[in-house]
């Protein structure tokens, strides 16, 4: 089942701290397998206030920067300028993250001490309909990978909010990983996973040495945002019915998936804060269903370094 309905943890905690373990592992497990867990209302404190501000907001779309965003390592704001709201925009966004961190952390325990907070997203504008280019269209179905931030096999987590007054935010999802890639891989190009070269990859390595800010890619990298882009321009795949199912998160539910296991689209919606997090494979509970394990199953060797 893709979509699964939290009644036992919310913004007070478990209901049954007794088997808050136990409940904590089978979460983690059914979200590495491809599940959604899906919450009727923030489990974190969501100020009221907080989301009347934003959803009031006007900000004007720009072609560099699909949503507002923030950096909590750097405690930065980007993709929003101008009228004097940037201070309180930043204000907002890191409460987010803050909560949000605490929530999984206490709710996801196996991932407490080990998750990394990424960056923290406002989704202000329209989904549907939206003038994007392909590759950054969210309408269209695919699985995450980061073209400036590489995981390294590391599991990307996200947590939604849709909080708009009125209007339902809809997903499409498609098949889980391991069906996707046993029946794309080799469609979409593996190359072998042989990823950079290795003259290429001793310079990454040296430039890293040297302290200037670059991150190396490895050959899992390296396909997943190979994959991301080949599924969005696959017009065959985006059409096809088989395997799909749509849901409405209606305001203010909360949900959670690794973004990098399941191919999913955002049909329509406006306004949805969210929060990513990388997971690394020591962590996890269900190693060998993270993409990266699927992967060198089907390449035969290890696809990081």
């Amino acid at each position: 089942m893709i979509w699964l309905t939290v009644d036992d943890y919310g913004s007070g905690g478990w209901t049954a701290a007794s088997d808050a373990v136990g409940r904590a592992r089978d979460y983690c497990s059914d979200l590495e397998n491809g599940a959604i867990l899906i919450f009727s209302a923030p489990p974190f404190a969501l100020p009221r206030a907080d989301l009347d501000f934003l959803t009031k907001l006007r900000p004007a779309e720009s072609r560099l920067h699909k949503h507002i965003s923030y950096r909590p390592g750097q405690d930065l704001l980007r993709g929003f300028h101008g009228d004097g709201n940037e201070p309180r925009v930043r204000d907002v966004m890191r409460r987010y993250a803050a909560e949000t961190r605490s929530f999984v952390a206490s709710f996801l325990t196996p991932y407490a001490g080990k998750l990394q907070l990424d960056y923290t997203s406002f989704r202000a504008f329209e989904e549907e309909g939206r003038s994007l280019p392909v590759h950054k269209k969210n309408a269209l179905l695919h699985v995450d990978a980061f073209p400036s931030r590489p995981t390294r096999g590391a599991r990307i987590l996200r947590v939604f909010t849709n909080i708009h007054p009125v209007k339902e935010r809809v997903w499409e999802v498609a098949d889980r990983f391991p069906e996707l890639a046993a029946q794309f891989v080799k469609q979409a190009g593996s190359g072998g996973f042989t990823g950079r070269s290795g003259v290429a990859r001793s310079l990454k390595r040296g430039l890293s040495v040297m302290g200037l800010p670059v991150r190396e890619r490895t050959p899992y990298d390296e396909f997943m945002l190979r994959f991301h882009d080949w599924l969005k321009e696959n017009t065959a795949f985006q059409t096809a019915s088989e395997g799909k199912e749509r849901r409405q998160f209606p305001p203010l539910a909360t949900w959670l998936v690794f973004t990098d296991g399941l191919p999913h689209a955002v049909v329509s919606g406006q306004s949805a804060m969210e929060q990513t997090f990388l997971i690394p494979i020591e962590a996890l509970v269900a190693p060998e269903a993270a993409p990266i394990r699927v992967l060198e199953r089907i390449a035969g060797r290890a696809l990081s370094y």
